[in-house]
């Protein structure tokens, strides 16, 4: 098999597309698990500064309020996550796709 610049940059670019699709599955597969089996995998226990209540204008968050900051903070982290896992994803299938049906219509050898 003769080796040449242009198979050698389908090879590789088929192998980043593929490592892109892989990566991008593993976290979306991640990210379906922690939201369905793992609930708490993404709680963070937040300490937060004591509030004088001497002070003036300040009010101390109540605890309800510091849940539904938790659970928005924790929806926003996901979304994020989903539309990164996502576009890895989407990017890394058609450069795998393209390049590797390259090297197979172009680089086979036929049974003559």
């Amino acid at each position: 098999m003769d080796i040449n610049l242009r198979l050698l940059y389908l090879y590789l670019f088929s192998l980043v597309g593929l490592v892109i699709l892989v990566i991008g599955s593993i976290r979306i597969i991640d990210l379906g698990i922690k939201s369905i089996f793992f609930q708490d995998a993404d709680s963070y226990y937040q300490a937060y500064p004591s509030v004088d209540p001497e002070a003036e204008g300040v009010d101390k968050p109540t605890s309800e309020e510091l849940a539904i900051n938790e659970r928005i903070q924790l929806r926003r982290n996901r979304q994020r996550e989903l539309s990164g896992s996502l576009s890895m994803v989407i990017v890394g299938l058609p450069l795998y796709l393209y390049h590797w049906r390259k090297i197979n219509s172009d680089f086979t050898v036929s049974d003559s």
